[in-house]
């Protein structure tokens, strides 16, 4: 399942390329969906263009009213 944050688009690669970018995830202990936005950032930065993070959801049961989370 794709995360709601993230923009869902089909992508058709040639399998040699697809079985490089496994093995180079695995490698750096990665997801392939991962290393690909990794890879695309890389480009990106080479050509001087460097797109903002999108805020992450956050995690976890949310606070609840009156909670001290510092303690």
């Amino acid at each position: 399942m794709s995360s709601p944050a993230k923009k869902s688009y089909p992508l058709r690669l040639d399998p040699a390329l697809w079985d490089e970018i496994e093995r180079l995830a695995a490698q750096e202990l990665r997801s392939a969906n991962a290393q690909i936005e990794m890879l695309l950032r890389e480009a990106l930065a080479r050509r001087g263009i460097k797109p903002q993070h999108s805020p992450t959801a956050r995690r976890g049961r949310p606070p609840r009213d009156g909670d001290d989370t510092a303690s």
